[in-house]
């Protein structure tokens, strides 16, 4: 079983939205997927409690009790887990920083998101587990990409080479308990999950 942890400090960086959206891709793929939600606000868990689906398996958990519900999940048979974490929370961030195989760092470029990514990463590197920072709400066209990645490459931290656009689908799909590759399977939004995922998997080995 692979753990994957979504983290990051600052709110509003995209980290259900990454979350879900890898957890689908998974199940899509064959694997049995349990999300982790320890975000008090519970969107992940939200998201669905609206979704006709029964997959992927969502939790709402106490940080408290990460270790039982991992060991849980792996009883169970899940193959591929995910961490959505709660923003300004250090302690339960670091605990699942910890529990992770992969830490991934989702990051709008944009400056004062830019600026904000450090306490993130030092969680990471406190946790002593690999990190990696993915681009979302990437423009389609100008260089913030590229000076996003300038900026993330002097804290020492890898760039995915796969961004998330800044795309309206991903909103709309989940809204409507879906995700983009539901709700617009032949679109940009899918296509940029799809790599994103193929990636992911290289990198733990799935």
């Amino acid at each position: 079983m692979k753990v994957i942890t979504i983290l990051s400090q600052k709110g509003g960086a995209g980290k259900t939205t990454l979350a879900l959206h890898l957890a689908v891709a998974a199940v899509q793929d064959g694997l049995q997927t349990a999300v982790i939600d320890l975000d008090p606000q519970a969107s992940a868990a939200s998201w669905g409690d609206s979704r006709e689906s029964d997959t992927p398996a969502i939790v709402s958990a106490q940080p408290s009790r990460l270790a039982q519900i991992i060991n849980a999940a792996q009883n169970a048979g899940a193959a591929f887990v995910i961490i959505d974490t709660a923003p300004h929370s250090e302690n339960s961030a670091l605990a699942a920083a910890r529990a992770a195989d992969l830490i991934l760092i989702p990051c709008r470029p944009a400056i004062l998101d830019l600026r904000a990514i450090g306490s993130t990463i030092d969680l990471a590197k406190l946790a002593g587990k690999p990190a990696v920072v993915v681009l979302n709400n990437v423009p389609p066209r100008g260089s913030l990409a590229d000076e996003a990645i300038q900026a993330v490459s002097g804290y020492g931290v890898e760039v995915a080479p796969v961004h998330l656009g800044y795309r309206a689908a991903f909103q709309h799909s989940l809204t409507a308990g879906l995700t983009v590759q539901e709700y617009e399977p032949n679109g940009k939004a899918a296509e940029e999950v799809t790599q994103l995922y193929k990636w992911l998997c290289e990198q733990v080995h799935i």
